[in-house]
């Protein structure tokens, strides 16, 4: 059996070839979630789970609803009073328009050491990787120090209930002993300014809180007097949840975040020193800015209106929705504050709804994320962030997994990775796959 401590372990130019041709031949399915449930991510669950097979497991096919499959595999470790390990990745991708890229988005393009495609970054790069990983352990006969539970998702575009809500709900023993789990947006090469590479690991996610609002008026004429006007309701509620500076609220994995970017800028920092102003902080930090500024605060960004049906008939019923996202711990002000912007007339409702996570920065996992990292790479700067978003792994927690956010990728200079997360062209570098590929070897190996 390979030892850990070998860093390049059974990673070899095979395993360095798959991670790129299943990225390409993973794009070329396509399996777009417009969130209307059309999405099939049968024939891509199929795809990796032959090959999983092939690797010896045992993959389980699993849908709650036909075509919206799920894979689930388990690797049997060494060390059998070990906690378990989960390692998840979705299989869909949101929509595209062909038009507007350089390449076709379905094409999975492989050029000038680029692969280029719908879910290059988001995230068939990630599965494409673990399954390279788990075929080289298999060749070389490697097993990990604890078990690996793999789970390929569906319907993680959406709203997750086809996919990892579907898993946590109905198939817990599947991820028995699982108390971690590693998935999508972290460990990637932020380029901070000239020298520093920042490695920014997720420790927590804000929670989600999609919202509808509703106004009720009094339907009429156009040229009438109306002061019951539904639109007008609406519209003063959406202009006043749009405009709300929401208070700061710091969390760890915020505060470590803080500390430690802003050490590596020379400036020392106490989040709860009197007078401490974070915006203050983030104005001196330069792009690494913008790993933080999204998740010091709760957030409302209106993004829908819908109401009336001709320019001259004042509608009595108009609605809009509200993209909301809640800090951990934040819930409570969260709601409370809606309440107060929306105002008379106006009711507001969860759309969608998820919790917020925190993940330990200083958990022995964390500390081998972070040194897998800087084996292969002695420049890197590794620190912990807290997405903006969120992933799978809200629905993973409701079954005790603390997640990270680590799908390795090494980006040149000028690499803008997140703004290829559901953008044009999106695209992900050859050898930010093959630096992928080793550093979740060693990783899982050791982990």
């Amino acid at each position: 059996m390979a030892e850990a401590s070998n860093p390049t372990g059974p990673v070899d130019e095979h395993a360095l070839d798959e991670s790129v041709t299943f990225t390409s031949e993973l794009i070329r399915i396509d399996t777009t979630n417009r969130g209307d449930g059309t999405c099939r991510e049968r024939p891509a669950a199929e795809y990796v789970a032959e090959r999983l097979a092939d690797a010896g497991l045992e993959p389980a096919l699993l849908e709650r609803t036909p075509g919206r499959t799920n894979v689930v595999a388990r690797i049997a470790g060494t060390d059998s009073s070990a906690d378990a390990l989960l390692v998840h990745g979705h299989l869909d991708v949101v929509p595209a328009v062909a038009e507007d890229w350089t390449v076709h988005p379905f094409s999975g393009e492989v050029r000038d050491g680029v692969v280029w495609g719908r879910g290059a970054i988001d995230m068939k790069n990630m599965d494409a990787m673990v399954l390279a990983v788990v075929r080289a352990w298999a060749r070389a006969g490697v097993r990990p120090r604890r078990d690996i539970v793999i789970a390929y998702t569906a319907d993680e575009e959406a709203s997750a209930h086809d996919g990892a809500g579907f898993l946590a709900d109905r198939h817990p023993e599947l991820f028995e002993g699982c108390t971690e789990g590693i998935s999508e947006s972290g460990a990637f090469t932020f380029h901070a300014g000239p020298g520093m590479s920042l490695y920014p690991i997720a420790a927590g996610e804000r929670g989600t809180g999609w919202l509808k609002l509703t106004a009720e008026g009094k339907a009429g004429h156009g040229s009438k007097v109306n002061r019951a006007n539904a639109v007008s309701r609406l519209a003063a509620a959406v202009a006043r949840i749009g405009a709300h500076e929401w208070p700061v609220r710091l969390t760890p994995t915020v505060r470590a975040a803080l500390v430690e970017i802003a050490a590596l800028h020379h400036i020392r920092v106490d989040p709860d020193a009197p007078g401490f102003d974070v915006d203050e902080l983030l104005g001196k930090l330069g792009p690494a800015a913008a790993l933080i500024e999204p998740t010091v605060r709760n957030s409302t960004n209106p993004t829908m209106l819908d109401a009336g049906y001709k320019v001259n008939v004042i509608p009595g019923h108009a609605t809009a929705q509200i993209d909301g996202r809640m800090v951990p711990g934040g819930e409570d002000e969260f709601h409370a504050t809606l309440d107060r912007l929306t105002g008379p007339g106006v009711d507001w409702e969860f759309h969608h709804r998820e919790i917020a996570l925190e993940a330990p920065v200083d958990s022995p996992t964390y500390a081998k994320m972070r040194a897998a990292i800087e084996l292969f790479d002695a420049d890197a700067h590794v620190v912990p962030y807290c997405m903006s978003g969120g992933t799978d792994a809200k629905q993973f927690s409701r079954l005790g997994i603390t997640g990270y956010g680590y799908s390795p990728l090494k980006l040149p200079v000028g690499f803008d990775y997140q703004a290829l997360f559901h953008g044009v062209d999106e695209r992900v570098p050859v050898d930010a796959l093959h630096f992928g590929v080793r550093v979740l070897d060693h990783f899982l190996r050791s982990a």
